[in-house]
């Protein structure tokens, strides 16, 4: 919201103190936040103007690195409680860590006190369904006088209802044992856990800017990451964490994660910096410099938009691009939305954008996959998996996003009233800039089938050795869960 509130106003006037939390988790945005924010700093002080104090404000971050962005800020340090916390490495590298964490939750299960609990660190929802199913199986054949499993997954796109439940204590007689990705380091904290088993993996988004392709990875985590995880074990007693890597595997490991500026497609962040007239956004001082690959990769994606011009050898925007950069989107769905007006969907196309500008909408547990694709079946669209969420969405409102038919057809209501926020603030937009907002039942029509500038709302790269073979921009995930529907042909265009 500061960064939009920067556009119009470059030296945040409105404000006195500008105070930014949870700044080790490094997101684009907030790098980006960062140097506007220093940038309005020193053009205050150059015109005289009142000071802008900063607060930056953290529990793991890199202290010096902070203090010498913000030309030598004095660090404050506040002793936050932390009982201690024992750790345990592998003798020997793990090959199979997912069998390493199962191991150590039943060796644990059998051997500690059945009142505290037990959090794992895997790195997504496969995993975590995998092997919650396999925890529960194995489960009921535990030897007498052994305490009961209850065993609780969770990751961002579980319904919330059942999120919640890791926040309740066990019955008698139970050990909660809860799979969960990255969002337990830091989010949230979950009472009774005594016991963590840190995989030393995550999923994090790689960008490769030759092919203009992003994927979600899994990777090793940083030793920040390593010790927010322990730090989970020791929030209301003593503790231990079990890592299941060696120690020296573990010196090896980087001492920050890598900000996503590093790390991610720039073509955002580029638009965001032209919109507030940085004079040279090659030269923007970021805490932690992009690769040069990506920055040019990010303007001549912005170039193929057709956002960006050269107006005296110095890159501005066209007047597309700032009626892009009004929009909170990646820039490919902001021009989406700015051509709708011509086939008349607009009202369509701010549904799609919000449900893709969101952590899934579906739920989709493993357990019950045939019930899921059996309720799914009446929403698929041949059109492909855009027009299979649209016909979900629509389904959602008919109903006026009733719970329990959320419950029934496996979506998440929590995630779909956030689809319904998002596109209430970009049809805002919309009205904001005089578009009408048209309706229309999608179909493909010739007409649409022909007209020339809808593929340039899509950047794509050649693939190497393979003729005219196409790769079209957007996020990939490196797993093995199936679209919902089957994808169409693409036959490239030139």
């Amino acid at each position: 919201m500061l960064l939009r509130e920067a556009i119009g106003d470059p030296m945040l006037r409105k404000y006195s103190v500008v105070i930014l939390d949870e700044a080790h988790e490094r997101t684009i945005h907030t790098d980006v936040l960062f140097g506007v924010v220093k940038a309005a700093q020193k053009k205050r002080k150059e015109l005289g103007k009142l000071p802008l104090k900063v607060v930056i404000m953290s529990a793991t971050m890199d202290v010096d690195q902070f203090s010498q962005y913000f030309n030598g800020a004095p660090v404050l340090y506040l002793e936050g409680r932390q009982h201690p916390i024992q750790i345990f490495y592998t003798k020997q590298p793990q090959s199979d860590y997912l069998q390493a964490a199962l191991v150590s939750v039943f060796q644990i299960h059998q051997e500690a006190t059945f009142s505290h609990d037990i959090l794992v660190f895997l790195t997504g929802q496969e995993e975590i369904e995998a092997m919650t199913k396999t925890c529960r199986d194995i489960a009921k054949h535990l030897p007498d006088g052994c305490p009961q499993m209850m065993v609780m997954p969770l990751y961002a796109s579980l319904p919330y209802s059942q999120q919640l439940r890791v926040f309740q204590a066990a019955p008698k007689g139970y050990r909660k044992v809860i799979l969960s990705t990255n969002i337990a380091e830091t989010s949230i904290t979950i009472a009774g856990i005594k016991y963590v088993v840190d995989t030393g993996m995550v999923k994090a988004k790689k960008y490769n800017p030759e092919i203009g392709l992003e994927v979600l990875a899994v990777q090793r985590v940083s030793k920040a990451q390593a010790w927010q995880r322990t730090g989970r074990a020791g929030r209301e007693d003593s503790g231990i964490c079990y890592r299941l890597y060696t120690e020296d595997e573990f010196e090896k490991f980087d001492k920050m994660t890598i900000p996503e500026i590093q790390r991610c497609n720039l073509a955002s962040v580029m638009l965001q910096l032209l919109a507030l007239r940085i004079p040279d956004v090659l030269t923007f001082d970021f805490m932690s410099k992009p690769s040069p690959d990506a920055v040019q990769a990010a303007i001549e994606e912005l170039d193929l938009l057709g956002a960006v011009e050269r107006k005296e050898d110095q890159l501005v925007l066209t007047p597309l691009g700032r009626k892009m950069a009004a929009f909170p989107l990646e820039p490919k769905f902001s021009k989406t939305i700015l051509l709708s007006p011509k086939f008349h969907c607009t009202e369509e196309i701010l549904t799609i954008v919000s449900l893709l500008s969101v952590d899934s909408v579906l739920y989709n547990p493993p357990a019950r996959r045939d019930e899921v694709q059996s309720v799914r079946r009446k929403f698929i669209s041949s059109e492909g998996d855009h027009l299979t969420l649209l016909n979900v969405y629509r389904a959602f409102k008919n109903v006026s996003g009733n719970k329990e038919w959320c419950k029934e057809n496996f979506v998440n209501s929590r995630n779909m009233m956030l689809v319904s926020d998002v596109r209430a603030q970009l049809r805002d937009i919309c009205i904001k800039w005089n578009f009408t907002c048209t309706d229309l039942q999608l179909a493909v029509s010739e007409e649409s089938k022909q007209e020339s500038s809808l593929p340039r709302t899509v950047s794509s790269q050649p693939v190497p050795g393979k003729g005219d073979t196409e790769c079209l921009w957007g996020p990939v995930e490196m797993d093995s869960h199936p679209y919902v529907v089957p994808r169409c042909d693409i036959v490239p265009q030139r």
